[in-house]
């Protein structure tokens, strides 16, 4: 596939409605392209995107929304050969052999060998990290385009941030050593489906590596495999910044069989002491979790020759992301309480957002409100769910239904394993299963005051923060 270096005309994007899609969405929008997409369903992003000028269709797909005139269709990983749109943009290109067809990794990936890539890769903390340093680089001044899973209130709750001009194709590679005059691309870089197979970063962070989206990946060894490929993508004079702490990533760096020279891997931990200390004073979301995220950021920032005196400022005025530890104050039914919104659908990052919320509220009553995410997760990480979830640290646990991902679910496994059955074995009394449309009639009823609410999930689960603020 050709870069994507030329202004295009038309850029139709399948599947626009995705975290990911609709930043590369708003990437072509800033560039003043003619923008247009799909979605099953309406959301806020695609609202959004709508008044910053896409047309975008809503409802099934249909070969009927792809523009007849139109340079590039990008479509979401989730999209299958099968699909209308995508059928009619393949034979658009039969007539049209100037029409690029490619996937939102392959179109991101032609966008990272054009700047100077920093990409975020881990199973957990890619979007805080990401978020990190988007931030800290604007404040240190190096005016960066940032693509994040996430909405940013810095970037005016958006998921994307334009940056300074485009190295074009004609440019020589950016390197470590031009970075005063390169443009920046951060970027969160997703392991499911090896789409960061896809990026050629010139720094490359990791934050950890666990079992997950093992529907596809099948085991951890796998999944080690698939992050050391990655890693070879790094140019010669590139960086390696790791999680010192993680067992899995140690696995990798003592591989012998690693390509990048070891003099250019930077490692961050809870070693730092000083470091951690002076992160645990100033930094306003809870968490060692959000400690360690720091903690990479900063090493990216010393990479940079960032002075640490703008790296300590900028962490410390972090507000947070949409969904990550998102904390309001709401009424409900004449009754205040804390609301925290939270994307945590993987074991271990449910047990430390937990304990972030236990440290954080120490006498609270905690209600924990969780949609598992995914059939296939749940499956294969159910007894990691049922260990955490029988020593959470919450005076109340509420599952309701598995949020099924359209396109990812296999009808043995969904069979195989159920909200229900998940609360049956977790065994604790304070663990009820409720159906979704259940739980705000419950919390009503039941809620006294003052309590700290968490909505925990990757799916719809934070569409219940609206209707709370609704009169019952």
């Amino acid at each position: 596939m050709k870069k994507l270096s030329k202004i295009s005309n038309g850029v139709h994007f399948i599947g626009i409605g995705g975290i990911g899609v609709s930043a590369l969405a708003r990437y072509y929008l800033k560039r003043g392209d003619t923008v247009s997409g799909s979605d099953l369903a309406s959301s806020e992003i695609t609202k959004d995107l709508e008044k910053l000028g896409a047309k975008i269709h809503i409802g099934p797909h249909s070969a009927k929304n792809v523009p007849n005139i139109v340079d590039l269709v990008i479509y979401s990983p989730a999209v299958r050969p099968t699909n209308p749109e995508y059928v009619r943009a393949k034979k658009l290109k039969i007539e049209n052999c100037k029409l690029k067809i490619c996937s939102y990794p392959q179109a991101l990936g032609e966008l990272t060998k054009q700047y100077f890539t920093i990409a975020v890769s881990g199973t957990h903390g890619k979007s805080t990290t990401t978020a990190m340093l988007g931030i800290l680089l604007e404040k240190a001044g190096l005016d960066p385009t940032v693509i994040v899973g996430t909405k940013i209130r810095e970037f005016g709750d958006s998921n994307f941030r334009m940056g300074g001009k485009v190295v074009t194709s004609n440019s020589q590679p950016a390197t470590s050593n031009q970075i005063p005059d390169t443009s920046y691309l951060v970027i969160e870089a997703d392991e499911h489906f090896a789409s960061f197979l896809n990026y050629w970063p010139k720094i490359l962070v990791l934050t950890n590596i666990e079992a997950d989206h093992l529907d596809y990946y099948k085991n951890l060894n796998n999944i080690l495999k698939t992050f050391k490929k990655y890693i070879s993508h790094l140019p010669k004079d590139g960086y390696l910044v790791i999680n010192g702490d993680d067992k899995n990533i140690k696995r990798i760096i003592n591989n012998d069989q690693l390509t990048i020279n070891k003099s250019r891997i930077n490692k961050y931990g809870f070693s730092q002491a000083k470091d951690v200390k002076r992160l645990r004073k100033i930094m306003k979301i809870p968490g060692d979790h959000n400690i360690m995220d720091a903690l990479s950021a900063l090493a990216v920032a010393r990479i940079l020759k960032i002075p640490d005196k703008i790296s300590f400022k900028a962490l410390s005025e972090y507000k947070g992301a949409w969904r990550r530890f998102d904390i309001s104050k709401i009424t409900v039914n004449k009754k205040q309480i804390t609301l925290i919104n939270d994307y945590a659908h993987h074991p271990t990052k449910v047990r430390v957002t937990l304990k972030a919320a236990r440290e954080k509220y120490p006498k609270g009553k905690i209600w924990c409100i969780y949609q598992p995410h995914q059939y296939q997760r749940t499956y294969y990480l159910f007894k990691d769910f049922v260990k955490v979830f029988k020593d959470a640290p919450v005076d109340k646990l509420i599952i309701t239904d598995i949020f099924d991902v359209a396109g990812r679910e296999t009808p043995e496994v969904s069979k195989k394993v159920s909200s229900e059955k998940l609360v049956k074995t977790i065994g604790r009394k304070n663990t009820i299963y409720l159906p979704k449309d259940k739980i705000i009639d419950y919390l009503n009823t039941n809620l006294k005051g003052k309590e700290v609410v968490i909505l925990m999930g990757a799916g719809n689960i934070y569409n219940l923060s609206a209707r709370l603020k609704e009169k019952p």
